[in-house]
């Protein structure tokens, strides 16, 4: 960020600002340091510490880890965006978690022990940013939520800050829609499973019916009303050729790869993990109206398109789907999933959102999720959102990353957010990155479908 002025900074800090330090920490590095170790938890950490620090520490929250993955410290997004902010004088840090999942309860206090480790060894950071990807953005926005006083600002990286219990609800519904449509009489469990034994094989049977379902224009419609209950974009993957905005047929292609990524992952896999972490499901869909929701969709339009197409009553689908039998959650499990990963809305420090417009796995439409809690948490004006636009999860260039980190930095800096429009970001990246793309576009998400916060009593599981 800021690279015109690294020198100056560091040479003023170096002699007029450098941070209080304690008995035993170094001073500032005159050469590079990179430093890893374990917490007394069992997670690890690592910390990147330039020549000539800054006094800036970001603290990074990594993303999602299925159960058994490997799982090591990680401090940055990526290697390049990694080089630039050494390069600007920021000390990067950030922990594995102690688990894996849906890991927040570890996370938190996992990344509150790294700060505390970093400050052991070189001294009270001048300002602490913390920013995440993806669940990171979750594990960054509960910092932000509870404890504020340990940052000056958070950014959130395709993030998942509407929250667990939403997050799940969402996921439930897409699957809930290709069973009732596709296979309504097959034993194929959606929530509720035993082991991960049974999350695999319930996620290859409806995965088989999926893909038959595939060669029907019939079929091809309802997994299209599945994908727009998730508001899966048209274009959702920087490999996949940009649909036109009337060409379904190549939008319905798209969703269909995502709606199969997501029957491998979230929808059964990492469910079952999640699920023996709450105790149980934490998911619902009772009491919901599914044409009201589709309507409330960023592609209903499509969906009526290819059912015009197919000859098929939208009608009597929603209607099937209205009458099918609902999923039940264990309250129990909604209690530990709201306490644990739902949001108040309420802010004491500045956070930006930064999301791409074409994310399969993380819908953009999660932000205004966050939106609505910040406004009723009352802390609407603390809260800036910028997207991007690209297709994929997290697929932000370096440029893109550091114009965030720049905007969020300046609002901590003076007070006020200033110019976060489009233009304004672009600027700031492609003065950080020349080269890299900037494409921070001016845009507005649809409503997140099923929302679920602290700050609307409405929202609590009613059997």
């Amino acid at each position: 960020m800021k690279r015109r002025h690294l020198l100056p900074v560091a040479v003023l800090l170096l002699a007029t600002a450098a941070p209080a330090r304690s008995a035993t920490a170094e001073a500032v590095p005159v050469e590079n340091v990179h430093v890893e170790g374990t917490l007394s938890s069992g997670a690890t950490y690592v910390m990147d510490v330039p020549a000539g620090w800054n006094g800036t520490v970001l603290l990074f929250s990594h993303g999602f880890r299925p159960k058994g993955a490997p799982n090591p410290a990680q401090n940055v997004t990526d290697p390049a965006t990694r080089d630039l902010l050494l390069g600007d004088g920021y000390a990067l840090v950030g922990s594995s978690y102690a688990t894996t999942g849906w890991a927040v309860e570890h996370a938190v206090p996992d990344q509150l022990a790294t700060l505390d480790a970093f400050t052991e060894r070189f001294g009270a950071a001048r300002r602490t940013l913390a920013w995440g990807q993806s669940y990171g953005g979750l594990v960054t926005t509960r910092i932000a939520e509870h404890h504020a006083d340990r940052v000056d600002g958070t950014l959130s990286v395709c993030g998942l800050v509407h929250g667990g219990v939403a997050n799940w609800n969402n996921t439930l519904d897409p699957v809930f829609a290709l069973k009732a449509l596709l296979a309504p009489d097959a034993s194929i469990p959606l929530a509720d499973f035993p082991d991960q034994a049974a999350a695999t094989a319930a996620a290859g049977a409806l995965s088989g019916v999926v893909a038959e379902a595939q060669n029907s224009a019939d079929g091809r419609a309802r997994i299209a009303l599945a994908a727009a209950l998730h508001n899966i974009p048209g274009w959702n993957d920087p490999s996949q050729p940009r649909p036109a905005p009337e060409d379904r047929t190549a939008q319905q292609a798209n969703q269909y790869t995502a709606v199969r990524g997501l029957l491998a992952t979230a929808a059964f896999s990492w469910r079952q993990d999640t699920e023996t972490l709450a105790g149980g499901n934490s998911s619902w869909n009772t009491g919901v109206d599914y044409t009201k929701l589709l309507r409330a969709s960023s592609a209903y339009e499509e969906v009526k398109g290819l059912y015009k197409a197919a000859g098929r009553s939208l009608t009597d689908d929603l209607r099937t789907l209205n009458k099918a039998p609902r999923v039940k959650a264990d309250e129990a499990a909604v209690d530990w999933m709201s306490r644990s990963s739902a949001f108040t809305g309420k802010l004491t420090k500045p956070q930006l959102t930064i999301h791409t417009t074409g994310d399969a796995l993380v819908p953009v439409q999660t932000e205004s999720a966050y939106l609505r809690a910040a406004t009723a948490g009352g802390s609407r004006p603390l809260l800036r959102q910028a997207y991007v636009d690209n297709a994929g999860h997290c697929t932000f260039s370096p440029a893109e990353q550091l114009a965030a980190l720049d905007t969020l930095e300046h609002r901590v800096d003076t007070g006020r957010w200033g110019d976060t429009g489009a233009a304004a970001l672009n600027s700031r990246a492609a003065q950080a990155d020349p080269t890299t793309p900037a494409r921070y576009t001016g845009y507005r998400p649809t409503a997140y479908l099923r929302p679920y916060d602290l700050a609307h009593p409405g929202d609590a599981y009613r059997p």
